[in-house]
């Protein structure tokens, strides 16, 4: 048996990490279990908003990443496309080696007392007094507080980065454009790349398009009228093994009213808790958000036992479950209002019928290009630092 720490964290994704740099900052050790042999960096890159910024300055590590990645024109806001692997790798250099344990795949959980026992296909034994689970959609942890697996929404999205020797030449913007039952979205990392994504509800033919990267982009060009000649020959010159291919996933969002985000000393985060559609690019944001909380909520009843000094196991596990479930307070709403706006959003932007895109492009996309920018006005708080 490895006794590891007081707290586990399943996944070593945005919200896993954020979460152990959140807790690190205040003195709090962690072990971060990633089944994968490496960081997790599927994706290409995430549209960031304010919020999200205000989240990474919290642990410590914005500055760094804003010197890599180009301001878009946002008015008041702070807005940029942050590549994932840059991310990753900012949060994952900040923590000592040894805290993300890779290739650690769960096989079970089991419990006594107020300890969990992590069962891992090595053989391996982790005892811990705290699990989070930001295991990502499929999460053994969700299942296990009683959520549902996400439903899928019957649409998918195709990603892509392309990646140019010399300066693109491209305006600093957030670029989106949608109709005809599509939307196509592009938007600058930097002064030689591009991250794009197109967002449509397959057929049964096209479902097959996934594995298919050639196909992929003979797709996406065959929908001429939705996007301009710029955005179209930037799709055409991204490099085949920089497509990516996915259904999208959500989560009902009455499961988060009544479900448990916390449950004694385990809690959900990340797309563990809250998988959305990107139609308003708060995914990652929204992710960026919960590690502050849960690290500051966590880490003040961590810190409280650790000041008292013959506690007993009950009174250090109910104060540990009292901050996991102010944690659970204070995200579950933002959570379900993220998730509700991005699926209306969505729903009206790849409207293919005549009333809904009437309305849609004479009176809701003012409308929805407001809800974007009122989303990053969310601020997730400071984290007491221990130096």
């Amino acid at each position: 048996m490895e006794v590891i720490g007081d707290v586990v964290i399943l996944g070593a994704g945005i919200a896993g990490l954020t979460t152990c740099l959140g807790l690190r900052r205040q003195g709090i050790r962690s072990l971060v279990l990633e089944s994968s042999d490496s960081l997790r960096i599927t994706g290409f890159a995430l549209l960031t908003w304010t919020n999200a910024w205000k989240a990474l300055d919290a642990v410590g590590i914005g500055d760094s990443l804003r010197q890599q990645h180009e301001l878009l024109r946002g008015g008041e806001h702070e807005v940029r496309c942050l590549k994932r692997k840059l991310l990753l790798e900012a949060l994952a250099n900040e923590l000592p080696n040894g805290t993300i344990r890779y290739s650690s795949k769960v096989v079970s959980i089991e419990e006594s007392g107020y300890i969990k026992f992590i069962h891992l296909t090595d053989g391996n034994i982790i005892k811990t007094k705290v699990l989070i689970g930001c295991d990502g959609v499929d999460s053994v942890v969700a299942k296990r507080l009683g959520f549902k697996k996400p439903a899928f929404t019957g649409r998918s999205a195709i990603r892509g980065s392309a990646n140019f020797n010399t300066k693109h030449g491209f305006e600093p913007l957030f670029m989106q454009f949608f109709g005809r039952g599509v939307s196509c979205s592009a938007m600058p990392c930097d002064d030689k790349s591009i991250y794009w994504a197109f967002t449509w509800s397959p057929s049964t033919e096209e479902k097959e398009l996934e594995d298919k990267p050639e196909l992929m982009r003979q797709y996406v060009m065959s929908k001429p009228r939705v996007m301009p000649e710029q955005v179209r020959a930037v799709i055409e010159n991204t490099e085949l093994d920089a497509f990516l291919s996915s259904p999208l996933r959500y989560r009902n969002p009455w499961e988060l009213l009544w479900g448990n985000i916390s449950k004694g000393n385990v809690c959900v985060s990340g797309d563990a808790l809250h998988p959305m559609t990107p139609d308003i690019g708060q995914g990652g944001c929204s992710a960026l958000e919960d590690g502050p909380v849960l690290a500051r909520c966590l880490g003040e009843a961590l810190m409280e036992i650790k000041q008292k000094s013959g506690i007993e196991a009950k009174e250090e596990y109910k104060k540990i479950e009292m901050g996991l479930k102010k944690y659970a307070n204070e995200r579950r709403w933002r959570s379900f209002d993220l998730i509700a706006t991005a699926n209306v959003v969505g729903f009206i932007q790849e409207s293919n019928g005549k009333i809904i895109s009437f309305l849609r492009d004479k009176f809701f996309a003012p409308i929805m290009a407001g809800l974007l920018l009122k989303k990053d006005d969310f601020d997730c708080g400071k984290i007491l630092i221990n130096p």
